[in-house]
């Protein structure tokens, strides 16, 4: 089965639909599948709800969605940098449901592993609990989770071959491996594509059983969500020297 398409639009047809539930990989604007959401918003589907460790920012991957309304429900772990989540968020126009960042994690990858739910300590005694059932092991409480399944998952990669297996670099091996494996469809944007054999077997991050359909993005602009500097004395200080 051919998995390579020719462009983002391509490699979602016949996937979208109103209502639909979409993960979409990254951490911050690490490892975002940003061109894989750049063709969502241009279908114009919508009530989406959306899987992802947090909305980007404002105009920037899934923040583009949230811009246009297409996005119904956010099940995050963190939005901190987006003033549009935050005020669709206080102004009740988007529904979110907030997790701990391991147990959204540990949600997704109990998804990919058929395991429908899961007891954690993480949470018990706060309003992540609220509503949820709890039990108590061995004289400790926890808080049951439920696994997450997508209907399409968008991930990114480094390198991948036409196959599909991926190798996910650094900080972008953060939500997309185990996402890959939490849906009915997963579609990866790869940045440097090569052919079956050329990667190194024991490198390989998702096997290519996971991924059905593949875009090469060779050439996409790298942001940083957000840049902390210094003036040159105050480093200097820091290190032990002083000003003269």
């Amino acid at each position: 089965m051919k998995k390579v398409y020719p462009d983002p639009k391509a490699s979602l047809e016949g996937l979208l639909r109103d209502g639909m539930t979409i993960m979409a990989g990254g951490f911050g604007l690490c490892g975002i599948p940003d061109e894989l959401i750049a063709a969502i918003q241009a279908s114009g589907v919508k009530d989406l709800t959306v899987v992802s460790n947090n909305a980007g920012i404002d105009g920037v991957g899934l923040g583009k969605l949230l811009e246009t309304r297409q996005v119904k429900k956010m099940i995050s772990s963190y939005v901190g940098e987006n003033k549009e989540f935050a005020r669709q968020f206080l102004g009740g126009e988007l529904e979110i449901e907030f997790n701990p960042q391991g147990t959204l994690a540990e949600r997704i990858r109990a998804g990919g592993a058929g395991i429908p739910a899961f007891y954690t300590k993480t949470g018990y005694g706060t309003q992540v609990a609220e509503g949820k059932e709890t039990k108590e092991f061995d004289g400790h409480h926890y808080v049951m989770e439920r696994g997450l399944f997508a209907d399409l998952a968008i991930v990114h990669a480094w390198k991948g071959d036409t196959e599909g297996n991926l190798v996910y670099r650094k900080t972008a091996r953060n939500f997309n491996p185990m996402m890959a494996t939490a849906a009915t469809v997963t579609v990866a944007q790869v940045e440097h594509l090569v052919q079956p054999g050329e990667l190194d077997a024991d490198h390989i991050h998702t096997p290519g059983i996971f991924i059905k359909r593949i875009i090469h993005v060779p050439v996409r602009e790298k942001r940083i969500e957000q840049r902390t500097v210094r003036k040159r004395g105050d480093a200097a200080a820091a290190a032990g020297g002083g000003t003269h």
